[in-house]
């Protein structure tokens, strides 16, 4: 047997167990639930001198960027909304003029009014907001001096104005700003103003001209939550507490946007005792048949989900409910779980009912033997500082394990619940990385993109699907990657729920090509399921 003879039957052995992803590059067919890349666009930009932030427009299926590019022997950066249509062709460039003392912080959009909102790093708590209006191509501009503010970590638009949640100076209270971009007004809200650690969602709907805050509030040993509903011009119309009578903390919640007048449910986490953590998912009805009375409060320990504990191997999986049935069976205390979870807004459904999807994080941490520790220091998930004792622990982002996906009926019943494992999963901010589009046959899609590939799960309920599923972002503008290129490197990676079943998936890629000339880019890709 030939040295030769041999290399070539391990290399078939090599080929007959490569993952999807080395399979598809071999030319073999991708799955058949895979999604079609039906479009690309790239811009000739590096990530070492420009600055691109999108924003899906769903209203009128367009994808609008605002790109920064740095002028050349200056230290000021020239900045343009640009505006592609469906098929991610350029429809319109309009050129925003910053004043240098700005940098980018948080855009958002209301109808096909896309905002972007800056903030001075010369003068603290002074913004600079710009209104793009993609039907006219016009931009207005505006400034805000707050005095008070010293971070923005939350953004949204209502009846052309905005809704920012705000940290402030002395970095132990959050509290709302209302942003009017074509006036120049600007008020804080004093109904929202809450003290750190607190944990803050937000709705908005324009249909009914309201906003509504679920905020945290803790007296150290129990949580509770308080939901409070305002005006587009930031009146406070109603509040109400919402708590459990038994051991059990509230700890953060979403509840159903405004538009939905026959249902308003709130769901969330709970924990026994502690604050820390997360023990499963609570749901009630805010708007019992009986007036004057409240609907109980529904609880589901993580437990009593079929598809929680997916992302534990087979083996794990068995052991751990074996020892916690033994611990039922003895009637001792329940077992404590240590999840962190991030929920995304709730997803009303063609039945009545809505889905909660929650992304399960913990922080993670690098180790050197330099440096002092850093890490996140409140619930809304930003660093503020560094700590004053010295250490080898630093913070290096969160990271996301797995994303629960619950189906609730009209009253907060829980239905079905299953499972999106992930992989290479970590943002520098705590905000939501897993996507969520609906199918037209009602089924979910799940996916995020891990560099060059993009990673999804088809949900049918409460299904068994594959959590492995996954094609490579193509480079050709026709949908496929010609044979002579390969992506060498992608960065700043992201994937935006668009129109429809599709996502718009962004960032900058360094493709190689052979016998040609290498390419660096930022990229474009209509992801179509």
């Amino acid at each position: 047997m030939t040295l030769r003879y041999i290399f070539l039957l391990i290399w078939g052995w090599a080929l007959a167990a490569a993952p999807p992803a080395l399979a598809q590059k071999r030319g073999q067919a991708p799955p058949p639930n895979a999604p079609r890349q039906t479009a690309r666009t790239e811009l000739p930009l590096e990530p070492s001198d420009s600055e691109v932030h999108v924003q899906a427009v769903p209203a009128d299926s367009t994808v609008v960027l605002l790109v920064g590019r740095e002028k050349l022997l200056s230290n000021k950066t020239k900045f343009s909304f640009q505006q592609y249509d469906s098929t991610l062709r350029l429809r319109q460039e309009t050129p925003l003029d910053v004043p240098t003392e700005f940098d980018f912080t948080r855009m958002c959009a209301e109808g096909t009014t896309v905002y972007a909102l800056f903030t001075s790093h010369s003068n603290t708590g002074r913004l600079w907001a710009a209104a793009y209006s993609g039907r006219l191509g016009e931009v207005r501009t505006q400034q805000f001096d707050t005095k008070l503010s010293r971070e923005v970590v939350e953004l949204k638009a209502l009846d052309s104005r905005l809704f920012a949640t705000v940290l402030l100076n002395d970095q132990q209270h959050v509290t709302a700003l209302l942003l009017d971009v074509a006036t120049g007004q600007m008020q804080y809200l004093p109904s929202v103003y809450e003290q750190l650690p607190t944990q803050l969602t937000f709705v908005a709907d324009a249909a009914t001209r309201r906003a509504e805050y679920v905020l945290s509030q803790t007296n150290g040993r129990k949580s509770r939550l308080l939901l409070k509903q305002l005006t587009d011009r930031g009146q406070l119309v109603k509040s109400e507490f919402v708590q459990a009578e038994s051991e059990r903390s509230l700890l953060t919640a979403q509840v159903t946007p405004p538009q939905d007048t026959s249902a308003r449910l709130l769901m969330g986490t709970y924990s026994l005792r502690g604050l820390d953590y997360a023990q499963g998912l609570f749901a009630t009805d805010l708007t019992p048949a009986t007036p004057g009375a409240k609907a109980p409060l529904r609880f589901y320990d993580f437990l009593h989900l079929k598809h929680f504990f997916d992302y534990l191997k087979p083996s794990r999986q068995a052991r751990l409910r074996a020892r916690t049935a033994r611990r039922l069976a003895r009637s001792s205390a329940p077992t404590r779980w240590h999840y962190r979870l991030l929920l995304h807004e709730l997803m009303p459904q063609p039945d009545g009912g809505y889905v909660l999807v929650a992304e399960v994080y913990y922080p993670h941490y690098r180790y050197n033997s330099y440096g002092s520790y850093s890490g996140p220091f409140n619930n809304l998930g930003n660093q503020f500082g560094t700590s004053p004792f010295a250490g080898s622990r630093i913070f290096d982002g969160y990271q996301t394990t797995h994303a629960v996906v619950c189906g609730f009926d009209r009253s907060g019943a829980l239905l079905w619940d299953n499972t999106f494992v992930v992989e290479n999963l970590r943002r520098a901010e705590l905000e939501e990385a897993v996507r969520l589009q609906t199918l037209p046959d009602g089924r979910l899609v799940l996916a995020y993109l891990d560099e060059e590939k993009l990673r999804y799960k088809v949900i049918n309920r409460a299904d068994d699907a594959p959590n492995d599923s996954q094609v490579e972002i193509q480079t050709g503008s026709d949908g496929t990657t010609p044979a002579q290129e390969r992506t060498a490197d992608t960065s700043q990676a992201d994937l935006l729920p668009w129109f429809g079943s599709r996502f718009v998936a962004t960032g900058y890629q360094k493709v190689r090509v052979e016998h040609g000339r290498d390419r660096e880019v930022f990229f474009l890709n209509s992801v179509a399921f």
